[in-house]
């Protein structure tokens, strides 16, 4: 079976049920992240960007409809998808969720077949969006179309390799945001390849010298990784 490169977040407090959610899951080759504290779930969304979050509504720590709004609110989570989990009786917390941007929901009993469903459903109509919106991006200057497979900084080519071309993608695609240099890697070269995390720091000073010196748009942060710069104040040179 082809493997499914799609990451899985799932917030279930239910034994049983988070293990039959992880089995048919991972038997489709989706690679599954889970916790049972809503607290927990927060900070696993911000770190590992996953395409699909599966999110019961009743959690201990952090309750899912403050998760869905705290996700859906952050410009750097908020294209992730939801899918809320509830169970009979919940009908007003389902409506709540679909209002504060979750994608859908699945009712508490549910077969293995419509869980899947489901996932497939949402993650194909999420992803297709996400790929059009992040297809060409346009940031303090710089111009990256995946498509071309093209970067333009101030109306001159900047011929990157392929490896450069993911990273700054990666970092341009949620600026602001602090990657460290094992996320990057995993986004770029893709997990379980052993690869030294130091490489990432070559490819980021090859990239600031082809972008003209210019290390104003690559943040190093002390301690973590690397960020776009996303300032309103910033300006070009």
């Amino acid at each position: 079976m082809e493997v499914n490169r799609q990451k899985i977040v799932l917030v279930e407090d239910e034994d049983d049920i988070a293990e039959v959610i992880s089995y048919n899951l991972t038997r489709e080759g989706y690679s599954l992240l889970r916790t049972s504290r809503g607290d927990e779930a927060i900070n696993l969304i911000r770190n590992e960007s996953p395409d699909l979050v599966l999110l019961d509504l009743m959690l201990p720590g952090i309750d899912g409809l403050s998760i869905c709004r705290q996700v859906k609110s952050d410009p750097i989570t908020s294209n992730t998808a939801i899918i809320i989990l509830s169970a009979k009786g919940e009908e007003s917390d389902i409506v709540i969720g679909l209002e504060l941007g979750a994608d859908d929901y699945l009712t508490k009993p549910f077969s293995p077949r419509e869980l899947l469903a489901r996932v497939k459903a949402v993650t194909r109509r999420v992803g297709k969006k996400i790929i059009q919106a992040k297809s060409k991006i346009s940031i303090h200057g710089v111009t990256i179309d995946s498509i071309k497979h093209e970067v333009i900084y101030n109306g001159k080519n900047v011929d990157l390799t392929g490896t450069e071309f993911k990273i700054l993608h990666q970092l341009a695609s949620q600026p602001g945001r602090a990657f460290s240099r094992e996320q990057l890697l995993n986004r770029v070269v893709g997990q379980g390849v052993v690869v030294v995390d130091r490489n990432i720091d070559v490819h980021i000073r090859s990239i600031r010298k082809k972008l003209g010196g210019d290390s104003v748009l690559i943040q190093t942060v002390r301690g973590v990784g690397y960020r776009f710069v996303d300032g309103t104040g910033f300006s070009t040179p």
